[in-house]
């Protein structure tokens, strides 16, 4: 039987290192389904209406600047308010611990025997613990807060959400920015295919299968697709 990782004293020290590292790939997801979507959504809305293409590439290519930037400061606002309100927290536990070290001291006990500790190896782990104040806080971010053990990145979210929506959002285009025959047809296959292999790589950190998962994501994002066609077609002139 194959395991998914070493278990050697590198490995582990390796592997927890890494653990520490911020990971892209929530932000990346978010931002090329909602490229591939958003972009699709005006090419089928056009195409439904019977425009012009050039209309397709001009509204595609202001969707993919503007919309990818908006969801890009909007990722980054909404991670850096998840860093002030971290900020925030970690200097209420700095005062708490400074004023009322004692009850501090029982919020950590009372953690460490949630987690199973008793008897003097609950006392000898507040001790330890309590020895410093980093890790101290830490646990009790995760612990009492429900926070993440590290500092999120809004910068690096935001980039990664705009990249992500850059990338997905121009497949729908490329037929028609390079005047390909059939171009909603080549679109409509290229997004399709998009939808699936975003699906199928965000299985590599699932437990569903590649297929199942690409399966999805096609799912959702073809309804996109075919509510805007239909809308489209709404306004369709004759």
């Amino acid at each position: 039987m194959t395991l998914e990782h070493g278990h050697s004293p590198q490995d582990i020290t390796r592997r927890l290192s890494n653990a520490q590292n911020y990971s892209p790939l929530k932000d990346m997801i978010y931002g090329g389904i909602d490229g591939a979507v958003t972009t699709f959504a005006i090419v089928a809305g056009v195409e439904g209406a019977g425009l012009p293409h050039n209309i397709i590439v001009a509204l595609g290519l202001a969707n993919i600047l503007a919309d990818g930037f908006s969801m890009a400061a909007s990722n980054y606002s909404g991670t850096k308010a998840e860093l002030d309100d971290r900020k925030r927290i970690i200097q209420i536990e700095e005062r708490h611990i400074a004023n009322h070290p004692e009850g501090e001291r029982e919020e950590l006990r009372q953690i460490l025997a949630l987690r199973g500790l008793s008897g003097s190896l609950l006392d000898q782990a507040t001790d330890a613990i309590a020895q410093s104040k980093d890790k101290w806080i830490g646990l009790m971010l995760t612990d009492e807060y429900g926070l993440t053990r590290n500092d999120p990145h809004p910068v690096r979210a935001a980039l990664a959400t705009f990249l992500a929506f850059l990338m997905a959002g121009a497949v729908p285009l490329i037929p028609f920015v390079f005047g390909l025959p059939n171009p909603f047809v080549l679109s409509v296959c290229a997004t399709l295919l998009t939808f699936f292999l975003i699906g199928a790589g965000k299985s590599r950190w699932s437990l569903s299968k590649w297929w199942r998962s690409g399966a999805e994501t096609l799912c959702i994002g073809g309804m996109a697709a075919l509510l805007a066609y239909g809308v489209g077609g709404l306004f369709h002139p004759g």
